[in-house]
């Protein structure tokens, strides 16, 4: 390999695009614990953010996702208005078979050296009862059962949000905010998925539903009344409401001409394949785009209100000025004919800068 490709393909060379505070590597061989954890910011409050465990194929990927996830946690917590910096964490592994209760205590122990600085809660491969397991080796963790004092399971304030994001793309592209009679089409069914189906069908809209997992898929529609679509052709019905909420990068360059829906708002993260590219084309498409990072941040929202003393009630009314939030970026949006991702964007980057400045001062 040329010394021009190994700084190219490098670590640092990832490292030097980004704007990172805080990087950590961590490795135990005892436990076959390799881990990376990313700070991002802290000028509003410590970074929180979720420990993923995934089977990366390489290492680079697992920079590259906790590089990303990570500052997409800085503006999702600016543009909600909490007292909370960005952060991310990524265990490389198949969370099915090299999980282990030392393991995540090792972990846990990493975490703790940090000072908190880093907080973390559950994400993709992990669970409550790992958050015990780090839990035991440091009190820099939320998203633990109720019976530790937590929260429990933070999944229905974060439906709660997207649905509040649904809500105020109706408001703005058809008047008013009703979602009966509207049909939305929510794909993935997880925890999140299933609560927003939950709601939807509460709010008499005509749901549709597609996942991977297709004995999922027919509980769930039965159970909710909703109707079951395979994942293959799930973005060739017409529906006014798309909402992905399993894996990122689902919006690209493929799906954006098939889509005949005039709102995308869901509760994955990063689901636009290129942030700048992507975010265009849904503006000169006519479909209006609630940034993920913004209506999925009732996870965090559920977070920060355990770390500032847990009440169910003014978690629920946080997650409910998701739609105020929304509201004022798709007006950004409008008026200056940018991307919503785009002017969700300026509005995060500008609370950072003004408490920013408000610190230094002192």
């Amino acid at each position: 390999m040329s010394l021009k490709s190994f700084e190219e393909n490098s670590v640092f060379n990832q490292l030097s695009k980004c704007s990172h505070r805080n990087v950590v590597f961590c490795s135990d061989e005892d436990t076959g614990l390799q881990a990376i954890i990313a700070i991002h910011d802290i000028t509003l409050g410590p970074a929180l953010g979720g420990t993923r465990m995934w089977a990366y194929k390489t290492e680079a990927d697992a920079l590259q996702d906790v590089l990303r996830l990570s500052r997409t946690m800085t503006y999702k917590a600016a543009i909600s208005g909490l007292n909370l910096g960005g952060g991310s964490a990524v265990i490389i592994g198949d969370n099915r078979t090299d999980k282990s209760e030392a393991l995540m205590r090792r972990f846990g122990q990493f975490i703790r050296n940090l000072n908190g600085s880093f907080i973390t809660a559950e994400d993709l491969g992990t669970s409550p009862r790992d958050m015990e397991y780090i839990r035991m080796e440091t009190k820099y963790v939320t998203g633990v059962p109720e019976s530790m004092g937590g929260s429990g399971d933070p999944s229905p304030i974060a439906a709660k949000g997207v649905l509040m994001g649904i809500k105020a793309c109706i408001k703005e592209q058809y008047g008013n905010d009703s979602l009966a009679g509207r049909s939305v089409a929510v794909q993935g069914i997880g925890q999140v998925g299933e609560n927003l189906v939950y709601l939807l069908r509460e709010e008499n809209a005509k749901v549709y539903v597609s996942d991977i997992n297709e004995d999922r898929l027919v509980q769930v529609a039965r159970k909710y009344g909703a109707e079951a679509v395979s994942n293959n052709n799930i973005l060739d019905l017409e529906f006014d409401v798309y909402s992905p909420c399993a894996l990122g990068g689902t919006i690209n360059s493929e799906t954006i001409p098939r889509m005949k829906c005039s709102i995308i708002a869901g509760s994955a993260n990063n689901q636009l394949a290129d942030e700048e590219l992507h975010g265009k084309m849904l503006l000169d498409s006519g479909i209006l785009y609630a940034p993920d990072y913004l209506i999925n941040a009732g996870g965090m929202i559920n977070c920060y209100s355990e770390l500032s003393g847990y009440s169910r009630k003014r978690t629920m009314q946080l997650a409910e000025n998701i739609y105020s939030a929304t509201r004022k970026v798709l007006k950004k949006s409008k008026e200056e004919n940018i991307p919503a991702n785009k002017a969700a964007d300026i509005i995060a980057e500008k609370r950072i800068a003004d408490i920013r400045k408000i610190k230094a001062s002192h």
